[in-house]
């Protein structure tokens, strides 16, 4: 009996499901497999990196973070090393990066002639593609002995006895520490924050600038009164972006650094990073306790990166609550 005649008589009208209604459904289904399947594979690595260097937590403690001995000969292990120098680098990229990374989003949208912003555009992104282990020996074999004979040495020489600079310049005068490393890092992690603030810029509406130009704003005024304010919560975003690139950098870094595991006293000196320091021995390592710890390092990297991205999240909502 047809729909029809069934209403008819009373009886319940059923209607036909709609055409696409069982893609739909396997779509969903295929949405939310994805997404579980993230969740299950972040939360088994985090998982197998607690398992894997718990020897090291259990044995060492608290002091596994405090202290920077690091000797595999007597198996007592120390991260705060590696752990201040993945924090000072990344600290010291991002203050190098940023400015010039602003500078040159801000010159592509505002002050760039326009046959020439395809080309510079191409060009940072281009950046972006090259290996990190090209970085990391362009760096020991060309930036190195070049910024220890004009910048190194000419420096220390400057430096007064028991001056500031005389402190933040010691070191061996080889090209390689934790400032050799931060520029490279800084060079590293530009292009994916310029490249990143380019897009955000040109998603400003031409008419909120050009507002802006005819009440008589300069360019400067436009770009930190208007644009910028704009586009702040992407803009976050982006620094986020090459301060988690930055944190999570291995080759270039382990080139260039000097893989000392004590506390870096001065910009010059050599130092490692927790991403470095698995590089180096994780091949090498012949004792359990040797392995534990280095997975122990891989937790502490993971659990930077994690509060990286939640500060990020919480500068986010602040901003857009202030908005």
């Amino acid at each position: 009996m047809s729909d029809i005649a069934l209403s008819k008589a009373g009886g319940p009208m059923r209607r036909s499901a709609p055409r696409g209604a069982l893609v739909g459904k396997v779509f969903e289904g295929l949405c939310f497999s994805a997404a579980t399947a993230v969740l299950v594979a972040l939360g088994g690595l985090m998982f197998s990196l607690a398992v894997g260097g718990w020897p090291a937590i259990s044995k060492f403690g608290f002091r596994f973070l405090t202290v920077s001995t690091w000797n595999p000969v007597t198996d007592v292990y120390g991260a705060a090393g590696p752990i201040i120098g993945t924090l000072v680098t990344a600290a010291i990229a991002l203050i190098i990066a940023l400015p010039i990374a602003g500078g040159v989003a801000f010159f592509l949208t505002e002050l760039c002639p326009a046959p020439l912003r395809r080309p510079i555009g191409t060009a940072v992104e281009l950046l972006a593609g090259i290996p990190s282990i090209v970085y990391g020996m362009w760096g020991l074999f060309v930036f190195a002995p070049l910024f220890s004979k004009f910048v190194q040495l000419p420096l220390m020489a400057a430096a007064k006895p028991g001056s500031l600079l005389e402190t933040l310049t010691t070191g061996v005068p080889n090209g390689s520490g934790i400032l050799s490393a931060s520029i490279i890092l800084a060079i590293m992690i530009l292009p994916y924050m310029a490249a990143t603030l380019r897009e955000l810029l040109l998603t400003v509406p031409p008419a909120v600038r050009e507002s802006a130009y005819g009440l008589g704003a300069t360019t400067a005024e436009v770009v930190m009164s208007v644009t910028l304010p704009y586009v702040r919560s992407g803009a976050i975003g982006a620094v986020m972006l090459g301060l988690g690139r930055a944190l999570g950098e291995t080759m270039a870094v382990t080139f260039i650094i000097g893989n000392s595991h004590g506390f870096p006293k001065s910009l010059f000196d050599s130092g490692s990073t927790i991403a470095s320091t698995i590089a180096n021995e994780f091949t090498e390592a012949s004792t359990p306790m040797h392995t534990a710890a280095l997975i122990a390092l891989g937790l502490v990297l993971f659990v930077i990166t994690f509060l990286v991205l939640a500060l990020a999240r919480l500068m986010l909502r602040t901003s857009a609550v202030r908005t």
